[in-house]
């Protein structure tokens, strides 16, 4: 099981700060917290560690020049904001990374660039080409193209999705809150912080309904969804307070703060990490009590005997989720047969298929190598 002490190993480290992190709360940009986090990623760069750093903040930046005291509601304005402030924001990293010697690379992504394995693939590539160029990638949603990602904690997810194609050690969420309590501190002032969490519970989930600052999209129940996340693909994750001096060197060095999330042991395959978490599933497969049981507890492929019903349209190739006749999501896998073909095929033995449909490419309607179960 991961410990403090294990981060003292990471190499490669991504750090999500949020738009709190970033602004006063009047929305201008705070110039001294931003110098001092640039100041520690510089120097975990100089120590030889791999730096990726998603940020927030292009909206309220982009509102801030434009003098608009609240938040936007309407998407165009959002976009219109994005697009002025993104250029702004990453203009003061530029020149804040050059005071201590680094470079800097922008990248822009959108859900798109996950849900297809091949630009999957290619935004990994690009990403590691630019950490073995030693250059230091700062990513944020491009919002200002894509609309269904402006909402509730888009960086967040962001942020793990990133860990999980990078194949990163390490993922620190810096917030302005000391990490995950046992209640909301703001209500409850005998609030304990949880310095450790082997598992996200219901009880956490629904304890984490808050949001942050007015011009940010996450709160706590987006983080707890990226620990969720990078635990399942083996990544630990710690979420912490922005105004603890030198606040990511004390995580590295393993000192106790904020709140870490132990991941399972080993790392996910690559393949897997994507059908968990990149993909949108196409459609849903509802499976009998031994199906569940063939893949959760031995680890098995799912048969079409297992299969008793298909919803939504979708090919072969695609990513779809498998359900419990309860309705409880247990697993996503890429299917082997259609939509129309699996409802064919329901519920007979793998030898009916041919017959069936006229031919046979698989037994399977998932194969356990494209399978991931919860």
């Amino acid at each position: 099981m991961t410990t403090r002490r294990d981060l003292l190993q990471c190499e490669r480290i991504v750090v999500k700060v949020g738009t709190s992190t970033l602004t006063y709360a009047n929305g201008k940009l705070n110039l001294t917290r931003m110098e001092k986090l640039v100041r520690e990623l510089a120097d975990l760069h100089n120590a030889g560690k791999e730096v990726i750093l998603v940020s927030s903040g292009a909206i309220g930046v982009g509102a801030e020049k434009m003098g608009i005291k609240a938040a936007p509601r309407t998407m165009p304005d959002k976009q219109a904001l994005a697009a002025i402030g993104q250029g702004a924001l990453l203009h003061m990293y530029e020149k804040l990374f050059a005071e201590y010697g680094g470079i800097v690379a922008q990248v822009l992504l959108t859900r798109d660039d996950f849900m297809e394995r091949m630009r999957y693939l290619n935004a990994t590539n690009a990403l590691l080409a630019i950490l073995a160029m030693g250059v230091i990638p700062i990513i944020n949603e491009n919002d200002t193209v894509v609309v269904e990602e402006i909402k509730f904690g888009d960086n967040d997810t962001l942020s793990a999705l990133v860990a999980g194609i990078t194949d990163a050690d390490l993922l620190i969420i810096l917030s302005d809150v000391d990490g995950l309590y046992d209640s909301d501190p703001r209500l409850n002032k005998a609030a304990v912080l949880q310095h450790e969490v082997t598992g996200i519970t219901p009880e956490m989930e629904r304890g984490a309904e808050s949001k942050g600052s007015s011009f940010s999209s996450g709160g706590m129940a987006t983080k707890l969804k990226a620990a969720d996340m990078c635990m399942a693909a083996g990544i630990p994750m710690v979420i912490a307070n922005n105004n603890i001096e030198n606040v990511i060197r004390q995580i590295v060095n393993g000192n106790d703060i904020g709140t870490l999330f132990v991941p399972r042991e080993g790392k996910m395959q690559a393949r897997k990490r994507w059908i968990a978490f990149g993909s949108v599933p196409h459609g849903r497969l509802t499976i009998d009590d031994g199906a569940w049981s063939a893949l959760v507890k031995r680890g098995k492929s799912l048969l079409p005997s297992g299969v008793i019903a298909v919803e939504e349209e979708f090919e072969r190739g695609d990513v779809v989720a498998v359900l419990t006749s309860e309705g409880a999501e247990i697993a996503r896998g890429i299917v082997n047969y259609s939509a129309e073909e699996i409802k064919l095929i329901a519920g007979h033995k793998s030898g009916e298929i041919s017959k069936i449909l006229m031919t046979k490419d698989y037994d399977e309607v998932i194969h356990r190598n494209n399978l991931w179960v919860k």
